[in-house]
């Protein structure tokens, strides 16, 4: 007799739990409530009669059943995606959709993108600028811009924009203060962070500064706040050249200093090995590595 199928919801619950080891984090990628995959991952184990997690208090681990069904399913789960993108009829074949950082899009992408002529091209381009990781085969990327060490298992990457950070002001304050010559000529000027007061700390030294406090100034979380604050003239930024070369270059911003210091994270282009079969893709991907050689 042919067994009968589980829950299919409750397979999908469970698949990605088991992956995630976390309902949160699987109820965020199913678009549902944590308590909606608990109760359908629940009811799975009811239907086979034992349980595939055990759950504890901070920690949600697989059976050992658990973790040999988990493996079964999710191959299941690759052999009917693998069909289904070979039936499937797609609705715009040259569509990309591309993932990056508010801060990578703002910066660095948009300024250049009108440079490559998507429309002329054919090309739609999909964007979404958000801090979430996406699982690029799973959820249809086609290229994104990740900052790391490069190192993305199952992907491949290309090294985009280095990292380097140099310090920036607006030409308005850069006359109000008058010459900066040296590192300490920063002491009466408000340094603005990102994320942390650690890059000025390291550039300082560096420059042998002595004068300068390096913890003093506002901090900016995510997002382009001090690059914005250094154009509305409210401190000196320690930014990424690549982001502020077009400043740089149109006058909205100044550089006092040549020196950079480097950090071990880079932005590297990442995709799935499958997406560079698309010409449309091939495409763009050499159009950002062009731009980012000229960066």
């Amino acid at each position: 007799m042919v067994a009968a199928l589980p829950p299919l919801n409750g397979l999908k619950a469970f698949e990605a739990a088991a992956r995630h080891l976390s309902m949160t984090k699987a109820a965020d990628e199913l678009h549902v409530t944590a308590g909606a995959v608990s109760l359908q991952v629940r009811e799975l184990e009811l239907a086979l009669g034992r349980p595939l997690f055990l759950r504890r208090p901070r920690a949600l681990l697989l059976t050992p059943e658990g973790a040999a069904y988990a493996a079964r399913v999710q191959a299941a789960f690759a052999l009917i995606r693998e069909a289904t993108s070979e039936i499937r009829v797609p609705a715009r074949s040259n569509r990309l959709f591309v993932t990056w950082t508010a801060s990578v899009a703002a910066q660095w992408l948009l300024p250049r993108l009108a440079g490559f002529g998507a429309e002329a091209r054919g090309i739609d381009i999909e964007i979404n600028s958000s801090n979430r990781v996406f699982d690029l085969e799973r959820e249809g990327v086609d290229l994104a811009i990740r900052h790391g060490m490069g190192d993305y298992e199952g992907l491949i990457s290309e090294r985009l924009l280095d990292d380097a950070l140099l310090p920036v002001l607006s030409p308005e304050l850069a006359r109000r203060v008058g010459v900066i010559a040296r590192a300490d000529d920063l002491a009466d000027i408000p340094l603005l962070h990102d994320e942390s007061t650690e890059d000025w700390r390291k550039w300082l030294s560096d420059m042998g500064a002595e004068r300068v406090d390096f913890a003093r100034g506002a901090v900016f979380s995510g997002g382009n706040g001090t690059i914005e604050a250094a154009l509305a003239g409210l401190g000196v930024a320690l930014a990424r050249h690549a982001f502020v070369a077009h400043e740089i270059a149109a006058g909205r911003l100044v550089a006092p200093f040549i020196h950079t210091i480097s950090q071990p994270f880079a932005y590297y282009l990442v995709c799935p090995p499958a997406a560079l079969k698309r010409p449309e893709v091939v495409e763009f991907r050499n159009w950002l590595l062009a731009e980012a050689g000229r960066a």
